[in-house]
């Protein structure tokens, strides 16, 4: 096995623990709430944990990742993963617990961030968007584990049990990166290396550039609607606006999960495609979003189109925003792809919080019709409201770049005008 399959097989194992975190308290609700006597509101918060562990190491992460590479960061940051899942296996409350799944997202908050970086490092450029969308689709299957399989675990081991468990396949990962892996000649050596400092001021520098905001506002915003909708809101509208069944809502929520993972796995390939017909990975990254965005406006229309078409297309479309990760690949140098990456995740992370509270904020000012069931305007509206930032988002990421760009800063001087 050559080293750069080595390196995608590794990177790609890294994220599927890191979805397989992300989804766990889907099947461990039920015994916590039991065994532990958490209240929903405990269960929200609890869950929420991970993903603000997550967004705070995005920039951080970013420069270290610059730093010392993908393959250090990744192992390194994994056994925190390990220790956290230990100590929410080990809790004997919720403050231990919390703790844990705090622990839990910092540790996995680089797994995509450096699969991308490394495989930048490995592969050439025209490889990237098919490979990226693998990696990625492996991931999703994670999400899947969190379903069935997990339920059924459940019923031959206990939460606690799983928590070790993985904890224990986590570090194994960890270790497997860390002496398997390989680091690339994009990694500075060590009297190259910038200073820390350095590096976060070069992550600023990349936040105060309009470039990046242009490159990177539409599809963080279409992936916080697309990942929130996904994880809460969707089972809420089909069976509030569409008077779905349980059954039908479960299938759909399923085909959507699939669907996601198809599309991470064809847009790569489908971008060059189109590339060699003369439109460029920027473009296309946007057609597809304005496809999204379009496939939105036709659930809120109740189109004459069967569900399962409408909700493939959505989550079709909706996994397209990581082409936005080979984009930069063509507008930054090596030394920056990691702070890219990590930026934009989380700007990710902060968009689906933001949706998932201004969905809920707007649904609430109507009165439910029953304990959890709300009008169907409640949810047209708040969906309404995200659909207009969508498409203002797109308007100006395909609006023309002037000629006379304002003065870079300088770790971004002759970056953003490649590709």
């Amino acid at each position: 096995m050559n080293v750069a399959t080595r390196v995608f097989l590794l990177f790609s194992a890294g994220y599927f623990v890191s979805y397989i975190f992300r989804g766990l308290n889907i099947g461990f609700a039920p015994f916590l709430t039991q065994e532990m006597g958490l209240t929903a509101a405990d269960l929200g918060g609890l869950t929420s944990l991970y993903f603000l562990g997550f967004a705070v190491t995005q920039i951080p992460a970013g420069a270290a990742l610059d730093t010392w590479g993908p393959r250090r960061v990744t192992a390194v940051l994994m056994l925190i993963a390990a220790l956290g899942s230990l100590l929410f296996g080990l809790a004997d409350g919720l403050v231990s617990m919390m703790a844990g799944r705090v622990l839990i997202g910092v540790g996995v908050a680089v797994c995509m961030g450096a699969g991308l970086q490394a495989l930048a490092q490995h592969f050439p450029v025209h490889r990237i968007p098919v490979l990226n969308g693998a990696l990625i689709a492996i991931g999703g299957l994670g999400g899947a584990v969190v379903g069935t399989p997990l339920a059924l675990l459940l019923q031959a081991a206990s939460w606690r049990t799983i928590s070790v468990g993985l904890a224990a396949f986590t570090m194994v990962v960890a270790a497997m990166i860390w002496f398997w892996a390989s680091d690339a000649g994009a990694v500075p050596r060590k009297k190259e290396r910038p200073s820390v400092w350095a590096q976060f001021r070069g992550t600023w520098e990349l936040l105060c550039s309009a470039g990046f905001w242009k490159l990177s506002l539409f599809p963080s915003v279409c992936g916080g609607m697309f990942y929130a909708v996904q994880s809460l809101w969707m089972k809420p509208y089909l069976l509030d606006v569409n008077q779905a069944g349980q059954a039908q809502t479960d299938a759909l929520v399923s085909l959507l999960g699939l669907a996601a993972v198809c599309g991470s796995l064809v847009s790569g390939g489908l971008a060059r495609r189109f590339e060699r017909l003369g439109m460029s990975l920027t473009v296309f990254n946007g057609v597809c979003l304005g496809a999204f965005v379009g496939v939105q406006a036709l659930i809120l229309l109740d189109a004459p189109i069967p569900k399962t078409i409408l909700w493939t297309c959505f989550g079709l479309f909706g996994a397209c925003c990581v082409l936005i990760f080979a984009i930069f690949v063509t507008r930054y140098p090596p030394a920056m792809w990691g702070r890219a990456n990590t930026t934009f995740n989380m700007l990710v992370f902060f968009m689906i919080f933001a949706v998932q509270n201004v969905i809920g904020l707007i649904v609430e000012r109507w009165e439910p019709i029953e304990p959890g069931v709300y009008p169907a305007q409640a949810h047209l509206t708040a969906w309404s409201c995200l659909l207009a930032v969508q498409i203002a988002c797109g308007i100006w990421y395909f609006w023309p770049t002037p000629r006379r760009a304002a003065v870079r800063p300088a770790a971004l001087q002759g970056a953003e005008g490649r590709g």
